[in-house]
């Protein structure tokens, strides 16, 4: 079986990568022409553990192949996967500019019938916007060929995405044919031989699923940071609080874990698509809507807490800084809450060392020299006014805090994780701050 992915980004390369290692061929499309003569080189323009061994297996052994010419190779493919951006425009609506350009492309060169499915998180109506551009494409041509379109929402996670697609909790799809269904089927069944878990359904619902979901998660996480918050000032511990909801059934435990607020490419994007889209249509989400507010201003507590410890003065403070991705096993900084905290930091004339064990090149070139680069974290500490834990990294989570004590100038550790004992560090003689406790 043979199928095309337009857009080698994080959701494209993943999934192209992972249905080569099942055996299918497929073509990886993308309009940068430097990233994809590295891809051929088996330079992978992401981190995500394992990938690049995959990526290079596959390529040498001729299932995995790397094109800049879509229309090249849309008569070879049954099933063509857009996998392009949607990034947020101004207004929090979801850009389609490269989906309906792609869309474009299939009706002016397509031959034959195809299966167009949509993996991009695009808002619910786009499969049909996608349809009448590629039919209106094929007026134009005066050219009768029959194709069909489809929803697959991703749910990967970033550090985890290759095992999330080849061993999936579920697979969503939205289809309006017979037909297309029958193709999901046969690309998904050898993933899925045990259990088969595709859950069909009309692609309006396909779209919104991968909102929901999405919004679902993130409304747990500012929830529980709202819960840290008000934890702090009543004097309540809310990793007790955690664990007393989180053995709920109706509860559980994952996704409650308070911090500096979410970030990354899905969480932030998504959230504001979704209340722009109930703007649209006439109906405010007050819920998602309090949720982005919570999280913009969690952001901001690991300075508050700062700021408040030195009494405003901040000028000429060396902070130490562990973690720059918004998560662990990443390299991806959007939306991080590093972001924010370094540009408070910075502003109130602190001098930051920054130290991330994978993120500091994307770091780089985000934000360039505004900060300082450590080698390691002990490097980052030396005569530092305070340790700030941004992003829970394992190699953070026991470090000497002997030597550290001894490199610092003030013993100041600020926990945007909640990963260190308090107690550890009070005999160490550290003056510890967390969230919620």
């Amino acid at each position: 079986m043979k199928i095309a992915i337009v857009g080698t980004g994080y959701v494209g390369l993943v999934t192209g990568t992972c249905f080569a290692e099942m055996g299918t061929d497929v073509y990886c499309v993308d309009v940068d022409t430097q990233k994809i003569e590295n891809l051929k080189k088996g330079i992978i323009p992401i981190y995500e553990p394992g990938l690049e061994e995959m990526v290079k297996r596959n390529y040498q052994a001729d299932r995995l192949h790397f094109t800049t010419e879509l229309k090249d190779c849309l008569n070879e493919v049954e099933v063509l996967f857009s996998a392009v951006g949607t990034p947020p425009d101004e207004d929090g609506s979801a850009d389609l500019k490269y989906v309906l350009d792609v869309a474009r492309t299939i009706g002016r060169y397509m031959t034959k019938y195809l299966l167009v499915v949509t993996k991009s998180t695009v808002p619910v109506g786009t499969a049909q916007i996608i349809k009448q551009t590629i039919q209106h494409e094929l007026d134009l041509r005066e050219m009768d060929i029959p194709f069909d379109i489809a929803s697959n929402p991703e749910f990967l996670k970033e550090g985890t995405a290759i095992s999330d697609f080849m061993s999936p909790d579920r697979v969503v799809v939205g289809v309006e044919t017979e037909r297309a269904e029958a193709l999901m089927t046969k690309l998904y069944r050898p993933f899925l031989l045990n259990n088969f878990r595709v859950i069909y359904m009309d692609v309006p619902s396909a779209e919104m699923t991968k909102y929901a979901a999405n919004a679902m998660l993130a409304t747990r996480i500012s929830f529980m940071n709202d819960i840290a918050n008000l934890c702090e000032i009543i004097g309540a511990d809310v990793n007790m609080v955690r664990k007393g909801i989180g053995t709920d059934a109706r509860i559980g435990s994952r996704f409650l874990y308070p911090g500096c607020g979410y970030g990354g490419s899905c969480f932030p994007k998504d959230v504001k698509a979704l209340v722009k889209t109930g703007l649209v249509n006439g109906y405010p989400m007050r819920i998602l809507q309090a949720v982005e507010d919570v999280n913009e201003s969690q952001k901001t507590i690991l300075f508050d807490k700062l700021y408040k410890h030195y009494n405003g003065d901040l000028k000429g403070k060396k902070i130490a800084l562990w973690g720059l991705a918004f998560k662990p096993e990443t390299d991806d900084m959007r939306e991080a809450p590093s972001l924010v905290l370094i540009d408070k930091m910075v502003d109130a004339g602190c001098q930051v060392t920054a130290y991330d064990p994978i993120a500091m090149t994307e770091a780089k070139r985000r934000i360039g020299d505004k900060v300082d680069y450590a080698k390691d974290i002990y490097d980052s500490v030396v005569d530092a006014d305070a340790l700030v834990l941004v992003t829970e990294w394992k190699e953070f989570r026991m470090p000497s805090w002997n030597a550290i004590r001894k490199l610092m100038s003030v013993p100041l550790v600020i926990d945007g994780r909640n990963i260190y004992d308090k107690t550890e560090l009070a005999e160490n003689g550290f003056i510890y701050y967390c969230i919620g406790r």
